[in-house]
Order: structure tokens, then sequence, then C-alpha cells
């Protein structure tokens, strides 16, 4: 009913998603097709250890997730109104982060419904903090069924850490500022020009899997734009010229989530990054489960100066991942 605002309580009862990934304060809806979200940023929010320990910003993805969130709310009884299904971002296009979503800021997340047919919706979405807006995208959401495993995985294949790997989570560490919680990639396999292939393990333990259905684990969307994104960061400061640089995520062109990926699932990251020019870069990339892919990504980024904190006028209007 337009007007009516949800809190906490009404949100969990209408979303699976827990601590910590429920990215929603509050909501309430304009008309039957414009839906507003509320999430309130602060220091005590365990992302903010590893993302980052020296200058805290909340990551893109996130952002998409907070939008993703007030989508299924606006399209749910029409997609899934049994409540049986998985409502899910199937695309993304034209992601832009515009400006760093901090500590302190309110993110107001405004989402409109433009289209919902065939069983899946169209969305278009805005995030605004303070000084403006922080990000906008494009959105597909479908509903499938809760897809889980039939098959075991393949164990140690090409895949698998040996001591001929390229670069260990320690070595990783020295490149990309990610800590944990939010580092996500455990290996890097092999870098060949422009191409970078490295090794994430799925755990139910990890924070973002303990959150949706309890009957249920599957890895958000977001995060799996995030683990591509990570894997070419790592690429991108590997090479000489870029000491001293920090790569900026200006955005996704697209990205496309083809099939759940689960607990107890190794995924290879593919990412190919041609050489970037001075200042700007763009990377597509893959992710691949038992030989299948399940969700691809086009991202552009930028690199700076690393003495360029996020929010000085010289860096791009971006949030760094």
């Amino acid at each position: 009913m337009p007007g009516e605002v949800y809190g906490a309580e009404r949100i969990k009862e209408l979303l699976p998603y827990r601590y910590p990934m429920l990215m929603l304060d509050r909501i309430w809806s304009e008309s039957e097709t414009k839906f507003v979200g509320l999430k309130n940023i602060t220091a005590n929010e365990p992302v903010f250890m590893g993302h980052f320990p020296a200058h805290p910003i909340m990551p893109g993805v996130l952002q998409i997730e907070s939008m993703q969130q007030v989508a299924i709310i606006a399209t749910q009884k029409q997609l899934d109104p049994a409540g049986t299904g998985d409502i899910h971002i199937k695309m993304m296009r034209n992601v832009k982060f515009r400006r760093p979503a901090n500590p302190g800021d309110r993110l107001l997340i405004e989402i409109t419904v433009d289209k919902i047919e065939n069983g899946t919706a169209e969305i278009t979405a805005v995030n605004r903090i303070n000084a403006g807006v922080a990000c906008q995208a494009r959105l597909t959401l479908g509903v499938r069924p809760r897809i889980r495993p039939t098959l075991g995985p393949v164990v140690f294949d090409q895949n698998d850490k040996t001591d001929k790997i390229l670069m260990d989570v320690n070595k990783i560490r020295e490149y990309i500022p990610h800590r944990f919680p939010f580092l996500l990639i455990d290996y890097i396999l092999s870098i060949d020009g422009p191409n970078v292939v490295a090794v994430k393990n799925v755990t139910f333990n990890e924070p973002y899997m303990a959150n949706i259905y309890p009957d249920y684990a599957v890895m958000p969307g977001s995060i799996q734009a995030e683990i591509i994104a990570q894997a070419g960061c790592v690429h991108t400061l590997a090479r000489p010229e870029n000491a001293g640089k920090t790569p900026y995520y200006m955005g996704l062109v697209k990205a496309e989530y083809i099939h759940p990926i689960h607990p107890g699932d190794q995924l290879r990251i593919e990412v190919v990054l041609p050489k970037a020019g001075s200042r700007f870069g763009r990377g597509d990339g893959q992710i691949v489960v038992d030989g299948r892919v399940v969700s691809k990504a086009e991202m552009t980024f930028a690199l700076i100066d690393s003495s360029q904190v996020p929010g000085d006028e010289t860096a791009p209007a971006a949030n760094q991942q």
C-alpha cells in the first residue's frame, strides 16, 4: 500500500536475508511501481574491517545488493506469489558508481518497476547519499526454483592448489587492500599476458552465505561481480607500471547470472584485462564451476595514485572495490 513504512521486523518477514547481508533498515512505497529503501551506513559494520581498514568505503556491490533487496519486495507478489522460488538478478546493465558511500552516510535506494512480464521484472535503480547520486543501475530480476546440488563436485583437478600456483593468499594481500571479511579470492593460478585465472573455494561458513533462506544457501550475484573484480585487481596491480596506483571500480557494463553457486563449489575465475591506458581500463570476466559458466561480467575501472584517498576532488567519482 503506498505510503506504508516497513521496519526491520517486517522486512525480515518479506526477505530471506539476515546479518550481515540485510541491506535495508526501512522501506516504503510511493506508488505501485515506485519503492524507496533506507540503509544507514555505520563504522560498526563488519565489512569495513576489510573494505578498507585505512579508508572505509561501502563496497559498490553491496549498493547493488541493497537495490536488489528493495526490488524483490517491490515485485515478489507478481514474480513469486507462492513464496517458494528464488528471486534473483538475471542481468545487470549500465551500473555506474558515481560517489563513494562511507560510514556516516545514509543511503536512499529508489526503485522503479518499469515492466513485469514473462516471469521477469525490469528495474531502474538509483542510490543517493546527501552529496548526490552514489550508484545507478538497470536490473532484470527473475525467479527460479531453489536448485540444489545433485552431483558431487570435481575434486583435485587442474584448478586445485599446488606448490606451482602463481600467488597464494598472502601474496595476493601484498597487491590488494581487501581483507577479511571481504577478501574473496584464495589464490591465483596463472597470469598470461592480459589473462588471469584465480580460484575461490565457497563454504557455508562465509558471512554472505549464512544470510539466505534457512534451507537454501546461494551466493548473491553482487558478490560474484566482486570476485571477478578482485581477480582483475590483482592482475592490474601486479603490473610493474601500476606500482603505487589504486584501481577504482567505475561500473559494470553488463553482468549475467546463469546458474546458482552453492557451498562446496570451487570457482575458477577467468578475466581478460587488456593493457589499460594511463587512467582508464576495461575487463571481461567469467566464473566457471565444474566446466560450466555460471556468471559473466564486463567491468570498467580507473587507475589513480594511491595517495589520492576516496573523496579527493582529483579522484574519479566511483567506489573503490
